[in-house]
C-alpha cells in the first residue's frame, strides 16, 4: 500500500515536472532569419564571420524546429502515462485530455514566451551541435515535420507589393525602374505614341529657307514627317540635323531634302513588339497608323526607353514634357467649326 502511494507520488511529481517542461516547449519558438537564403549566402561570400554563422544557423534552424516539436510530442505522450498513473485511468484521462486542450494556450501566455525564450536563448547553441553532428537522424525527424522554403512571390501583383514595400533597400529611381519593366511587355503603341493632333509635319513642297529653317527649329522637334496632300499620307522624314550643316543656301523642298524611308507601325502593337522593330531596322522614328492606315501619332525610340525606364528623357530641347499633355489641351480645339454637328 504505502509503494503503491509512494509511486503515486513520484508519479505526481515527474508529471507536474513533465508538464511544465511541454508547456515552456509549445513557449519555444526558433525564429528564422529575416533574411532569405539567397541574401545570406550573398554576404557569407563576402567572407563575413556574423554572415557566414547566421547562413550556418539558418541552415540548422529547420532541423531545430523538428527537434523541439518531437520533444513537445515525447512530453505530452509521457504527461498523459503519468497522468493516469498518478490519478488513476478516469481522472487521469480527464486530467490528460486538460493538458492536450490547454497547454498550447498557456504557452502563448507573455509571461511564459518570455521565460521559454531566455531557456532556448542559452539551449540553442547546444541544439544546433546536436543537429549538425546527427543529420541521418535529424532526417528523419525532419520528414514528419513541415519545412520551411524559401519565400517566392507567386503573381506579379505580389512581387510588385514587395517592390513597393521594400523600404530602403531600393531607391525610389529603381523601384520606378523595376516597375516599368514589369508592365513594360503590357503597354501599346498608342498609350506612349505623340498623337496625331500635335504633329509638327511638313508638306513635302514647302522650300526649306533660312526664315523656314528657323521656325522648324524653334518648334524643338528634331525629325518631321514630310506628307503629300494631307496627314495621311506620310512620304518622308525631315532630320533638322540635315538642315543646319547644308552647304547649298539655295532653297529646296523639304521632298529634296527628306529621307524616303519610312516605317509604320500600327497603334495596338505592344511596346516590346515595337523596341524589336527599332532594333530590327535601326531606325529613330516610326509613323503609327490605325486600322484604316490613317496616321494616329508618331512614336520614337526615345518614347519606348521612357515607358521602360518609368521616367521621362528630357533634353535641351524639349519645348514639353508630354505631347499626350498638350493633345489633350487642344482637343477641345479640334474638328470645333460653328457649322459642325456632333453625331
Amino acid at each position: 500500500m504505502r509503494y503503491t502511494e509512494s509511486m503515486r507520488s513520484i508519479a505526481l511529481i515527474v508529471f507536474l515536472i513533465t508538464s511544465a517542461l511541454l508547456v515552456l516547449v509549445a513557449a519555444t519558438r526558433p525564429r528564422h532569419s529575416s533574411l532569405s537564403l539567397y541574401e545570406l549566402e550573398r554576404r557569407a561570400r563576402t567572407k563575413n564571420p556574423a554572415a557566414q554563422a547566421e547562413l550556418r544557423r539558418e541552415i540548422l534552424i529547420t532541423d531545430v524546429v523538428s527537434v523541439v516539436r518531437v520533444i513537445g510530442a515525447v512530453l505530452l505522450v509521457l504527461s498523459v502515462v503519468l497522468a493516469i498513473e498518478a490519478f488513476g485511468v478516469i481522472m487521469g484521462t480527464v486530467i490528460s485530455v486538460g493538458i492536450a486542450l490547454l497547454y498550447g494556450r498557456i504557452g502563448k501566455l507573455e509571461i511564459v514566451y518570455l521565460l521559454a525564450g531566455r531557456i532556448y536563448e542559452h539551449l540553442e547553441p547546444a541544439l544546433l551541435r546536436f543537429v549538425e553532428l546527427h543529420p541521418k537522424l535529424c532526417e528523419i525527424i525532419r520528414s514528419t515535420t513541415s519545412e520551411r522554403t524559401d519565400y517566392r512571390p507567386a503573381s506579379r501583383e505580389e512581387l510588385e507589393h514587395v517592390v513597393e514595400n521594400c523600404g530602403s533597400v531600393l531607391k525610389e529611381g529603381e523601384k520606378k525602374l523595376l516597375l516599368s519593366n514589369l508592365h513594360f511587355g503590357d503597354k501599346h503603341v498608342e498609350e506612349v505614341m505623340t498623337p496625331r493632333g500635335v504633329i509638327a509635319a511638313i508638306k513635302h513642297d514647302t522650300l526649306i529657307g533660312p526664315l523656314a529653317l528657323s521656325d522648324l527649329h524653334q518648334t524643338g522637334h528634331e525629325r518631321f514627317p514630310v506628307y503629300q496632300g494631307d496627314i495621311d499620307h506620310i512620304v518622308g522624314l525631315l532630320y533638322i540635323h540635315d538642315l543646319v550643316t547644308l552647304s547649298n543656301k539655295k532653297s529646296q523642298t523639304a521632298e529634296e531634302l527628306m529621307e524616303g524611308k519610312v516605317f509604320y507601325i500600327e497603334q495596338t502593337q505592344t511596346l516590346r513588339e515595337a523596341l524589336a522593330a527599332f532594333l530590327h531596322v535601326k531606325h529613330h522614328l516610326f509613323i503609327v497608323i490605325n486600322e484604316y492606315r490613317e496616321t494616329a501619332g508618331i512614336l520614337t525610340l526615345e518614347d519606348v526607353i521612357e515607358a521602360m525606364i518609368g521616367q521621362k528623357i528630357i533634353d535641351e530641347f524639349d519645348v514639353h514634357d508630354d505631347m499626350r499633355i498638350v493633345a489633350a489641351r487642344s482637343a477641345k480645339y479640334n474638328n470645333n467649326s460653328p457649322h459642325g454637328t456632333d453625331l
